[in-house]
């Protein structure tokens, strides 16, 4: 069993990116994982972006990325780029904070236009904080997300977060039960 930390980038519970991780975390732990989530926007403002590491909440949440095997990281996006909320978070990190860990990055937006930032603005952040292995990332379009995501779309994003689950399981230096 691996421990898998969910980082939500979204401003706000409701978000289509809250249920999209929702979603996520349903996957994962029907595969018997242990999993934590982390919702950035929880966080102590000041703290948060005075990059107050000494902040019971900041460290808590440092701890939880050390812990992790496995991190998904989800934001929704905004003209073709992710969140602050993301950015804030994955600032705090050192620059090998998610060497040795697998990462998935998920994004949600209004048009499928938006897929590119996985790439193109997320992934470099990403392995700017030491990521090395990093899944291929999914994009659900909005109006695939209501209080549910679609039928459609869950199977596709169910693909990508057992892609990375087995990513995780595989990982050297992971103990596996017997």
């Amino acid at each position: 069993m691996a421990t898998i930390l969910i980082v939500s980038g979204s401003p706000s519970p409701q978000a289509p990116t809250a249920v999209l991780l929702r979603r996520v975390s349903v996957v994962l732990n029907s595969l018997g994982h242990e999993v934590h989530q982390l919702a950035v926007r929880d966080l102590p403002t000041v703290a948060l972006l005075s990059a107050d590491l000494l902040d019971p909440a900041i460290r808590n949440a440092m701890d939880l990325v050390d812990r992790a095997d496995g991190v998904v990281v989800a934001s929704p996006v905004y003209r073709a780029a992710y969140s602050g909320l993301v950015q804030s978070l994955l600032n705090l990190l050192n620059k090998t904070a998610l060497t040795g860990k697998v990462v998935l990055p998920l994004a949600n937006g209004g048009t499928q236009g938006h897929l590119v930032a996985i790439d193109y603005a997320l992934r470099p952040l990403l392995t700017a904080r030491g990521a090395t292995d990093v899944v291929p990332g999914h994009f659900v379009p909005d109006a695939e997300i209501r209080d549910e995501v679609s039928v459609s779309a869950s199977a596709e994003l169910d693909h990508a977060v057992r892609r990375f689950a087995s990513a995780v399981a595989e990982r050297p230096g992971l103990a596996t039960a017997s």
